[in-house]
């Protein structure tokens, strides 16, 4: 083979379309190209010295293998059709035949694989999605030596074509005139023909059958005879545009039927063009009297449905509401609110049974300030009382008085006491919070009109009435997690910072709401008993009581073992040992500790994947920390540890990652952000710890959304007095 043989054969095998391969006698592929690895899923070299059998799926395999001997067997080429899984998908052997036939001229030696397969299908399939149909020509290789002996070549060269489209174009083309023919035969459409100037051409035997039209009838005046005179000029005149046009014509009209009878029906006509001009028309008829004559029930059922899909569509938008309100007064909001958009309610309250059951508390919503800010003239309801939402909560149902002598005929006097100042309203509703079945609370709804409540509606407001209860119930298990969690984490944190005469401490700490669950901030500074100071700052994964209780072990343990061994390196390979011991494999928690000499501003320190410390000096940039942050607690890594000092004048920050990142901030954007906050700080700010940390946190999250809590600890070190 010459160089140019062989660039050319390298390039077939490189760029070819489709997939190339040569095969021996012993069905063991020696070339194969890299078209026909991407479309068979696998590696070029897992396809080359190998049968079919030792790299491909046992059917694709099997496939092969019978076309490869069919041809060896027989020495003519082989045409052959495979659904195969596409690359990119998990192969699960699936393959199919879609049939075997020989070439022009040899098609009837496609062999027994064709044979196999053939009349499997009448047309060619498409492929399923995630499949590729590939077209494989099977030739029978002859070199210059000529045959092996007994006739049979001495290989195969497969050569691939991906027909996937093709064959899912045919499908398309297919589907449609079958889905048209049967459109044509099953439906009640009449089918006319025009000539191009708009004269009748053919005859249309079902168009007379509904006319009564003889076939001369027909011929001289058409469908246009029988249209219904006062829709006849109109007619006339759309039509003669249509033609003169060439554009659709699409109207409807009333038909004459041999009855005497008119009848409704929709036309659509459409030009056929040939060679840039228009040869006929091709038209339409549907009666559509039925349908006319049910389109005012039609209307009034379309409006009963629209209004039952929007409370339907309300109810889901209040579900989702209140599936987000996460404290009681929120959930109030969210009911004020679809009060008035799903019912148009003037004035709405949602009021709790306290723990004797005795009374009923209003609720007063997250953002008061409108006329349903509940609780302005009665805080508390008895459940003795006879109010709309104290029946309600007694008799567990549903109270309705759709007008003032309504409710006085059911309370037996007018309601006192609640929205006293709603002289207006004139219709109310009330509604039991039920929890397990028994009352949690009330819902009540009020209008300034005198309001019939349907049928629907009461559904749509009981169903409305136990999402509140589901949402309540949440709400009042958050506040009390919350409340606890907060506590738990708050007795935790030092009460004070230890006052040394050469350092300055200040901390602050700040939970993301008092809406969201608390985190696992913690900071601790205590004096060790050689009179060093030991700081910490950590930070336990997770919210509420569970990460509360977290932070509480891993102080704890800190302290205990820097009392026995403060250096930080020793500190927080304790605590992996603790922590591989006894807590989760998936407990995240970091921390950062230091061991510093108050009086030289000296120490060492060791981190836990906490995040770097910042320098703040008046003297130089502001910068974090370039030490290796380390792993968090409980991952096997060495602990090490770095000297640490704060000099004459400078400050160390040290602070959770609530600091700096949130849903819309990295981490390391926040990182720069925060370095660039610090160099914004004046002097007098650099100098006051307290006022720093206050300028960190305002300046850090300003703009944005609190997510997570903010812990901040400042160690300053004073200039010494001239």
């Amino acid at each position: 083979m010459d160089a140019s043989d062989a660039a050319l054969y390298a390039t077939l095998l490189k760029e070819a379309p489709g997939g190339l391969a040569f095969f021996d006698a012993e069905l063991r592929c020696r070339r194969a190209s890299d078209g026909l690895a991407a479309l068979l899923g696998r590696p070029v070299r897992d396809l080359q010295q190998r049968r079919p059998a030792e790299c491909l799926p046992e059917p694709l395999a099997a496939a092969f293998e019978t076309a490869l001997r069919t041809v060896l067997a027989e020495g003519r080429p082989l045409d052959d059709e495979l659904v195969v899984p596409a690359p990119d998908t998990e192969h699960t052997g699936h393959t199919e035949h879609t049939g075997h036939t020989g070439h022009a001229e040899h098609a009837e030696h496609a062999g027994p694989a064709a044979e196999a397969a053939a009349g499997a299908v009448d047309a060619p399939p498409a492929a399923a999605v995630g499949e590729r149909v590939l077209a494989c020509a099977w030739l029978p290789a002859r070199g210059p030596g000529g045959e092996r002996p007994g006739g049979e070549p001495p290989g195969v060269v497969l050569a691939v074509l991906d027909v996937t489209e093709r064959r899912r174009a045919e499908e398309i083309v297919r589907r449609k005139e079958q889905r048209y023919r049967s459109l044509v035969e099953a439906g009640e459409q009449v089918v006319w023909v025009a000539a191009a100037d708009g004269r009748v051409l053919d005859d249309a035997p079902e168009w007379r059958a509904i006319t009564g039209q003889a076939p001369d009838e027909y011929a001289e005046g058409g469908w246009l005879s029988v249209v219904h005179p006062e829709d006849r000029p109109r007619i006339e005149t759309i039509w003669g545009g249509a033609v003169e046009e060439n554009r659709v014509f699409e109207t409807n009209y009333r038909i004459r039927t041999k009855s005497g009878a008119y009848r409704h029906f929709d036309v659509r006509a459409v030009p056929i063009w040939e060679g840039g001009a228009v040869i006929e028309w091709v038209g339409a008829n549907t009666d559509v009297t039925g349908q006319r004559e049910a389109e005012e029930m039609r209307g009034r059922l379309t409006e009963q449905l629209s209004a039952a899909a929007l409370r339907t569509a309300r109810l889901q938008q209040a579900t989702s509401m209140l599936a987000e309100a996460l404290t009681v007064s929120q959930v109030v909001q969210v009911i004020t609110e679809v009060g008035r958009s799903a019912i148009g309610a003037d004035y709405s309250a949602v009021a709790l049974l306290d723990d004797d059951k005795l009374r009923l508390s209003i609720v007063t919503p997250s953002q008061p300030g409108g006329e349903d800010d509940a609780g302005h003239d009665a805080a508390e309801i008895k459940v003795s009382d006879q109010t709309v939402m104290s029946i309600a909560v007694r008799e567990g149902r549903p109270f309705l008085a759709e007008h003032p002598d309504s409710l006085r005929l059911q309370l037996g006097r007018d309601e006192k006491g609640l929205f006293a100042r709603h002289t207006e309203e004139r219709a109310w509703v009330g509604l039991p919070l039920l929890a397990a079945g028994a009352p949690i609370g009330a819902l009540r709804f009020s209008f300034t009109r005198p309001r019939e409540i349907t049928e629907e509606e009461r559904v749509f407001l009981e169903a409305l009435a136990g999402q509140c209860a589901l949402a309540v119930e949440r709400a009042l298990l958050f506040e009390r997690e919350h409340k606890t969690a907060e506590e738990v984490q708050r007795s935790l944190l030092p009460s004070d910072l230890p006052q040394l005469p050469g350092m300055v401490l200040a901390a602050r700490y700040n939970p993301a709401t008092r809406h969201v669950q608390v985190g696992g901030d913690w900071y601790d500074v205590f004096r060790l008993p050689d009179d060093r100071l030991a700081v910490a700052v950590g930070d336990v994964m997770g919210k509420g009581v569970l990460a509360a209780a977290g932070m509480g072990r891993v102080r704890n343990a800190l302290r205990a073992l820097a009392l026995n061994d403060p250096r930080p390196a020793a500190v927080l390979a304790g605590l992996d040992r603790l922590f591989s011991a006894t807590e989760d494999e998936e407990q995240f928690t970091t921390v950062a500790y230091v061991v510093i000499d108050p009086e030289t501003g000296r120490g060492a320190f060791s981190n836990a994947g906490h995040p770097p410390p910042l320098l703040i000096s008046p003297d130089a940039p502001a910068k974090v920390s370039e030490d290796e942050a380390g792993t968090p607690l409980g991952w096997p890594s060495p602990r090490e540890q770095t000297s640490f000092s704060i000099e004459t004048g400078n400050t160390v920050v040290f602070y959770s990652d609530g600091l700096v990142e949130n849903r819309r901030r990295g981490v390391h954007a926040g990182l720069e952000e925060l370095v660039a906050v610090a160099e914004d700080a004046p002097p007098e700010v650099v100098g006051d710890p307290e006022r720093l940390v206050d300028f960190l946190v305002d300046r850090m999250l300003a703009g944005y959304e609190q997510v997570d809590d903010v812990t901040v600890l400042a160690l300053h070190v004073p200039p010494k007095p001239a």
